[in-house]
């Protein structure tokens, strides 16, 4: 299997009439499916677009999902862009891309003209999806990809304001199918409900997990996300069997009330992933769904969306530590300290990983790459990538990985090194409090807490209880009650939002 594409060729030869693909507008077959990508990567060649990025602006849909499958067609590698991006950050992606062919809907063309495209050509989804199928020219194409070629190239935040291209090659795609398929005994009675944006890397895990086991990718409309206690319904209507979910969503159906007197027989495998699960509320799901699996998923975008994982066989108090676990197949980590040993078990080191799953690089930033992906200096006698992960880990007394958050969010307090994270653990447990963000107010060398609540929490009676988890050097200096914490696109809690709060 030289392109992950060809999971779509063996899906549709054995349920070609199974339903594949499912948004709010149409229900796509599995040969359905495959004749539209056939036809859209058709079109992209006619162009002469072939082995050329392919920047795919669309909206969340079943369309979207297709353009992807029509690029590896074409034998291109493809880029996923938010449709509500601003157009500044969509000018410094093209630029960084150079791409051949920029694919998007009428309604949304006309926002390009705000930006210079570089000589890359705009092409309608609403032609290419009609476009005469060429399986002679796409069998060519795909003739010339081989495993290590890129499949995509996901665009993350930079530290210097320009995004970073995420260059993930096909093999990385594939082995990680394998393994999510494998490790939850998918198969073609698999529905899965899709969360993640497609610029998010936790969208692989639907997209491609679906694909490989002949099962369906039912697509959660966005209005649903914003009332939390109507998704179970939606869960149940659709017969959802999978759902991989970012906790801070995990968090708003426990918080709404959802779970009470919920059945859900169906729904099979909860996994979660993209910032650290509360036990709180991740109890509230196991005991109201007490025969599902679930599974804490870790890994940034550079490793392919996911490189350990821990099957949660046990309840844990608020206040303990989620594992999160073992590295997957075909994927490897070490945790190494600052002078580049390998850290001994218990002993706190950057979780470091190699692997199949480990990205290409970061596109046309040679520099960016060659900090992040080094060689492996446990293993100096031959060439070995390692990508740093900038997390902190230590192994425990069971042998599981436990994660202590970021290297960029400790901090240094009046001589005493803090792990941010650890108080928005603590403060989880206090009652009353939703959801938490830590943030260091430099200026003032102070922290300050910003808590989701809906009633009001004194600072002095605050801190008392939260003596009760973490040392008095850890408690915070001004806590900021708030009924909604600020997220990011992808349901992740939106830190800058917050620290440029404390400036104002």
């Amino acid at each position: 299997m030289n392109s992950a594409v060809c999971m779509l060729d063996e899906a549709a030869a054995r349920f070609g009439a199974r339903v594949a693909l499912e948004d709010e507008q149409e229900s796509l077959t599995y040969e359905a499916y495959r004749q539209r990508a056939l036809a859209i990567g058709s079109g992209l060649l006619a162009m002469g677009s072939a082995r050329r990025p392919v920047v795919v602006y669309l909206p969340k849909s079943a369309g979207m999902v297709c353009a992807f499958m029509g690029a590896m067609y074409a034998g291109s590698p493809y880029a996923p862009v938010d449709s509500h991006i601003p157009m500044t950050r969509l000018q410094k992606i093209v630029e960084s891309l150079t791409p051949g062919v920029l694919i998007t809907s009428r309604e949304l063309a006309e926002n390009l003209t705000a930006i210079d495209l570089l000589g890359a050509q705009v092409a309608l989804i609403e032609e290419l999806s009609a476009a005469p199928v060429d399986e002679a020219a796409v069998a060519s194409a795909l003739a010339q990809v081989v495993d290590s070629d890129p499949i995509y190239i996901m665009y993350t935040s930079g530290s210097t304001g320009t995004p970073k291209g995420v260059t993930i090659p096909h093999r990385g795609i594939i082995d990680y199918a394998d393994w999510v398929v494998t490790t939850f005994r998918f198969d073609e009675t698999t529905v899965m409900a899709n969360q993640a944006p497609f610029y998010f890397d936790n969208s692989t895990f639907d997209i491609y997990g679906s694909l490989h086991c002949g099962g369906k990718l039912v697509l959660i409309p966005d209005v649903l996300m914003l009332f939390p206690l109507r998704l179970p319904e939606f869960l149940r209507e659709k017969e959802i069997t999978s759902i991989f979910w970012v906790p801070t969503v995990m968090i708003n159906v426990a918080n709404s009330g959802a779970l009470e007197g919920i059945e859900l027989p169906q729904l099979r495998t909860v996994a979660f992933c993209g910032e650290v699960m509360p036990n709180k509320q991740l109890n509230l799901w196991r005991q109201a769904l007490p025969h599902c699996t679930y599974a804490n998923l870790y890994g940034p975008t550079e490793i392919t969306d996911v490189c350990c994982y821990y099957i949660v066989d046990r309840a844990f108090d608020d206040a303990d530590p989620l594992p999160i676990g073992r590295a997957c197949e075909n994927m490897r980590v070490v945790l190494l300290t600052e002078d580049g040993k390998e850290a001994a078990p218990g002993e706190q080191g950057e979780l470091c990983v190699i692997g199949s799953g480990v990205a290409l690089g970061y596109w046309n930033a040679p520099e960016i790459t060659a900090r992040a992906f080094t060689q492996n200096p446990l293993t100096p006698d031959y060439a070995e990538r390692l990508y740093h992960t900038g997390d902190l880990a230590y192994w425990d007394a069971d042998g599981l990985l436990q994660f202590c958050g970021r290297k960029d969010n400790q901090i240094k307090l009046k001589g005493n090194r803090i792990e941010l994270g650890e108080i928005e653990t603590a403060a989880m447990c206090v009652a009353g409090v939703e959801n938490a963000a830590a943030i260091f107010d430099a200026e003032h060398e102070q922290i300050v807490l910003f808590v989701e609540t809906q009633g009001t929490l004194p600072l002095r009676k605050f801190n008392l209880e939260l003596k009760r988890y973490i040392p008095q050097y850890m408690l915070p200096a001004k806590l900021v009650p708030m009924e909604k914490l600020p997220h990011t696109a992808n349901d992740k809690i939106d830190r800058v939002t917050l620290r440029k709060s404390l400036e104002t």
